[in-house]
């Protein structure tokens, strides 16, 4: 099976979409019955020799998001028409209108639709259009929660089929055990020591870091040596939870070490006294997964997809209600019962989700993909509005 990635909008610095694409391109190109062809950003073609060495690349796409978007269902067609291949993967949402091949496309959450006031204006106006067209022309859209399906299928008149598939996370990287010795010169680069709640995730409206911040600020006078560690870059919308910093009265127990490596964010995780992911809204909560799997208690919302990824083996809050964590986070850190059963649950739990079983489910829809493709289902004309 030939099967076409588009790695084209993976950033340098990859979270969320960006860490699943990565995966999947290691996996299938690991695999010796998929010939893998990746198409990359003109600039980007040393990190995808490195990540996947077996896969053929194709560095052709252009480098900033606006002109790419254009080039993909500009020359996307004839791409797929020279490399000719089995089945065409868009990873984030989007994939070429006319193409000719069968298409899979992921789509992982409807926040465009149901929540524009987080997101850029133009990035709005853009995706809704092109989600609303790729829904309806691919042949199978992944999505990684139950959550985001039903909401797909809600929204759309589908014509393609739906396929649920989980995420996986790197057993090897986040574990409840580490060296700790290199844990703790990870941390002291950004000036982190114990004890601290950790949060990790871009800056951004969606990961609700003012309720955060504000729920440190209510727990912070009876643990008078505890941090709140905000990990992460900053996204779009980041004045709001700079404004909760400078006014919660605890700002300089706050530590902004921006963006951390695999390394670092492993040994923080590993570490903390409890996680916190406030996310507003999830089509799947990758660094909830990361917790888990790094047997630290981990506290996150209610209402969307993050509560089919943690089961029961996290303390669930509604969103924006900082009473609500701040009294969750007093649990886990006031009670040792309530964090033992969690630093025990959260690994079991994440044993459940693997790289390898979710890449086996993609392989699976890409033949779901080539069967309606090959029998003239789903070969329809692209109507882009």
């Amino acid at each position: 099976m030939r099967v076409l990635l588009d790695v084209s909008a993976v950033p340098a610095r990859p979270v969320g979409a960006g860490v699943y694409t990565i995966a999947i391109a290691r996996g299938i190109s690991a695999r010796d019955d998929i010939d893998v062809h990746l198409l990359t950003r003109r600039d980007d073609i040393t990190r995808w020799t490195d990540l996947a060495p077996r896969a053929e690349l194709h560095a052709l796409a252009p480098k900033h998001r606006p002109v790419r978007l254009a080039w993909e269902q500009a020359a996307g067609p004839r791409v797929a028409q020279r490399i000719r291949p089995d089945v065409w993967h868009g990873p984030h949402y989007t994939m070429p209108l006319r193409s000719t091949v069968p298409t899979v496309v992921a789509m992982h959450d409807l926040t465009f639709f149901d929540h524009p006031e987080w997101h850029e204006r133009s990035k709005v106006i853009y995706f809704r259009r092109m989600i609303a067209a790729s829904a309806r022309r691919a042949d199978v859209i992944i999505t990684g929660s139950n959550d985001a399906a039903e909401g797909l299928r809600a929204r759309f008149r589908l014509q393609g089929e739906i396929v649920v598939v989980h995420h996986g996370v790197d057993h090897l990287r986040f574990s409840p055990t580490g060296d700790d010795a290199a844990d703790r010169a990870a941390l002291a680069k950004h000036g982190i020591t114990s004890p601290y709640v950790a949060f990790a995730s871009t800056i951004e409206p969606r990961k609700d870091v003012p309720t955060l911040v504000r729920a440190f600020a209510r727990i912070a006078p009876a643990h008078p040596d505890l941090q709140l560690v905000l990990a992460g870059g900053d996204g779009w919308g980041v004045a709001e939870a700079r404004a909760a910093i400078a006014s919660s009265g605890v700002a300089t127990r706050i530590l902004r070490p921006g963006y951390v490596d695999d390394a670092t964010l492993a040994a923080l995780f590993r570490r903390a006294e409890v996680i916190a992911y406030p996310s507003l809204v999830e089509g799947f909560g990758m660094p909830a997964l990361e917790a888990l799997a790094s047997g630290t208690p981990l506290v996150t919302t209610s209402g969307s997809a993050l509560e089919e990824v943690v089961g029961d083996a996290a303390l669930l809050v509604p969103p924006a209600d900082p009473d609500a964590l701040a009294r969750a986070l007093s649990t886990v850190l006031d009670d040792a019962n309530v964090a033992e059963r969690l630093r025990a649950a959260g690994p079991a739990r994440a044993a459940t989700f693997t790289w390898e079983r979710s890449i086996d489910a993609h392989v699976d829809a890409y033949r779901r993909a080539i069967g309606r493709g090959t029998s003239g289902r789903g070969r329809r004309a692209a109507v882009p509005g």
